[in-house]
This record gives structure tokens, C-alpha cells and sequence, in this order.
């Protein structure tokens, strides 16, 4: 009830806050018999990782994963497997002048009329930071699905504040801190560096798929395969916006256009983002998120305390000047978890169906 499970065979349970001592979550429903070890998981959690450049937040924070259950031999068990990210670098008096008063943009005014207490330390459970765990369940899931399908899951920066990030190559994107697909992100730097010193923060838009794709996983009516990627992708914070392939640009579209034309070669076109009727089609998955921008910023702004007095914010502390920097990890891993969970939904209900037309090629 409390909406801190995500998924159902494949059931992550996210714990902790973002100041307190640990971070994590449980996986429940993993199945037995795979290879895994931390050395699996660390390396999607470095790259989410905060103080990796001058353009996130300069909190240090390790993000070792430790594995402490559901795993013996180094291999799953089928049992739950627990994973723990220790918190190491917290400043929580960094928020001591917001206890008595509600950020802009942020949580703490809808925590507060809920639950009568609120957490004000980084946010507490409305951090960011806990997506965290997330990234590190997103990982055992994409080794998994690998290894079944040798699905692989990437994820670019298209758009950050007003700067449009064209595509040259995924090569690029390991190789700067925008997870740009770009050699040259010095406009981007540039643009950057503009926004901290102004005290100010902006959004950004993201570009995640998934290739080699079952056809077949998804349902055709409450639990679409395309329904479950937008609501596991508006469960990331700050995420405002998801489109799922051609998403809103369909609406100009003509259905001669639109309609993925198939052939014994294989698809034409993806516009419909790899998923038709909630079903997947064995194309790539194409998923579009807009990142609203960042609410902590030193710049003073209007609200009220806890008494419903006027008051101005400034929200002191390390904050991401564009939370959608880091952000293309924790989207890879949130597609993730979906197509895992419906793959093991499929293998249960439809795992000895046999179709005599083989599936066709994704794209000709």
C-alpha cells in the first residue's frame, strides 16, 4: 500500500533515506541459478554515481553495493537478495534552515500535509538519491536478460535546457559527463557552467531503448507492456513527461506514415516504439522522458513555513544543477525492471506456445 515495491514476480522493495545510514532494496522473485556477484552491479551504479564531475553534485558518495542475501556459490538462490549502499557523506545541517519552511518545486509541502512529519534531510525519502537502489536491482535484471535474450539496454542525453544534443554515435556516450551522444560537448559546458553561476538550475530530455526484445511480452489490456514503461518511468523523480516511440509527434502524423509497414524483411519504420497493442513487437524499444528542472537551488524564491507564514527559500546544500545528468542510468534500469518483469509473466502464462511463423527482423 505504501508504494514502495515496484513489480510483482520481479519485486524490488526500495528502503532507506537519503541521509541515513544506508540505502537499498530487496529483490524478490530473481531466478536461481545466475551468476552474480557486486562486480555485476557496481559498474551502473559508478555511473549514476554523484561527485563524478563538476557538473553534479559535489556530494562523495562511494555507492559500494553489498550483497548480503539471496546468493550463495556466487549464484542466485531464488531467495530474496538484499543489496545495501551505505551513505557516507551526508551534511544534513546543510538543511537545517528549511525544517520550518517548504522548497519550491520539491516534496516537502505534500510529505508534510500526508504524513504530519517530514524527513527534511536532502529530502529524505523523496531524494533522488534513492534511485540508487533501483539502478543496482536494474543491473541483476539486465544480466539476466542478456543472458536469456542478449537484450541490451542503452540511454543518451538529447536535450538539456534549451541546447539540443544531435546523435552521432552511442560510442560517445560513455566518454562525457552528459551522456551525450556527441564528440564535441564544450557548448554544453559551457551552457553549464552559465547556469551555476547564475544560481540557477534547468531540465532535460532523454533518449532510452532496449534491443533484442522478445516479441510477445507485454498484455493487451491494463498491464501494456508500453503503460508499465511509462508508469515505472514517472516513478523517477523529476520525470514530467514520457513518450513511447514517434510519443506526440504522432499527432501530425498520417497513418501512412505512422503505421509501421511489415514486410518479410522486417519492420519499416519504429514509430510505434517497439510495442502494438501493449505486446512487444521485437523491435527496439524507443522511450523519450522530460526531466523537469532541478527544485533545490540557491536562488531566494517564495513559500511559506510550517505555521502558513510568508517566507523566502534558499536552499543551501550540493545539489545537481540539471538532475537529468545522471539520470540516463536510472531510466536504463527502470526499462529494465519492466521488461524483466514481463518476461518472466510471459515465460509463466505462454512459455510452451509455439507460432509457426518466425518472428521477422526488427528493422530492414
Amino acid at each position: 500500500m505504501s508504494g514502495n515495491t515496484f513489480g510483482n514476480l520481479f519485486a524490488v522493495t526500495n528502503f532507506g533515506e537519503s541521509h541515513g545510514p544506508a540505502i537499498g532494496c530487496v529483490i524478490d522473485g530473481c531466478p536461481p541459478g545466475m551468476v552474480l556477484s557486486e562486480a555485476d552491479i557496481q559498474p551502473d551504479l559508478d555511473r549514476r554515481r554523484p561527485g563524478t564531475s563538476k557538473f553534479v553534485t559535489q556530494r562523495n558518495e562511494p555507492d559500494a553495493v553489498e550483497i548480503l542475501s539471496g546468493v550463495y556459490e556466487g549464484k542466485t538462490t531464488g531467495t530474496p537478495i538484499c543489496l545495501l549502499i551505505k551513505n557516507t557523506d551526508q551534511r544534513s545541517k546543510d538543511y537545517g534552515n528549511i525544517l520550518e519552511s517548504f522548497r519550491p518545486g520539491h516534496a516537502d509541502y505534500t510529505y508534510f500535509q500526508k504524513y504530519g512529519i517530514r524527513d527534511p534531510r536532502g529530502g529524505g525519502r523523496s531524494s533522488a538519491r534513492l534511485t540508487a537502489p533501483m539502478v543496482a536491482a536494474g543491473a541483476v535484471a539486465k544480466k539476466w536478460l542478456f543472458e536469456r535474450y542478449g537484450t541490451v539496454f542503452r540511454g543518451c542525453m538529447t536535450q538539456i535546457g534549451e541546447q539540443m544534443i544531435g546523435f552521432e554515435s552511442w560510442d560517445f556516450v560513455p566518454q562525457n559527463p552528459f551522456f551525450a551522444p556527441v564528440a564535441d560537448v564544450s557548448a554544453l559546458e559551457a551552457y553549464m557552467e552559465a547556469l551555476r553561476k547564475a544560481g540557477d538550475s534547468c531540465g532535460a530530455r532523454l533518449r532510452v531503448s532496449a534491443s533484442h526484445v522478445p516479441v510477445g511480452l507485454g498484455e493487451p489490456l491494463f498491464d501494456k507492456m508500453d503503460s508499465d514503461i511509462a508508469y515505472a518511468m514517472m516513478g523517477i523523480n523529476a520525470v514530467k513527461g514520457v513518450e513511447i516511440g514517434a510519443g506526440f509527434a504522432s499527432v501530425t502524423q498520417r497513418g501512412t506514415t505512422h503505421g509501421d509497414s511489415l514486410s518479410p524483411q522486417g519492420f519499416r519504420s519504429n514509430n510505434a516504439g517497439g510495442v502494438l497493442g501493449g505486446i512487444s513487437t521485437g523491435q527496439d524499444l524507443e522511450v523519450s522522458i522530460a526531466i523537469k528542472p532541478t527544485s533545490s537551488i540557491i536562488t531566494p524564491r517564495e513559500s511559506i513555513d510550517t505555521a502558513g507564514n510568508a517566507t523566502e527559500v534558499i536552499t543551501k546544500g550540493r545539489h545537481d544543477p540539471c538532475v537529468g545528468i545522471r539520470a540516463t542510468p536510472i531510466a536504463e534500469a527502470m526499462l529494465a525492471l519492466v521488461v524483466m518483469e514481463h518476461a518472466l509473466r510471459d515465460r509463466a502464462q505462454c512459455g510452451d506456445v509455439a507460432v509457426s511463423l518466425k518472428p521477422i527482423k526488427a528493422s530492414v
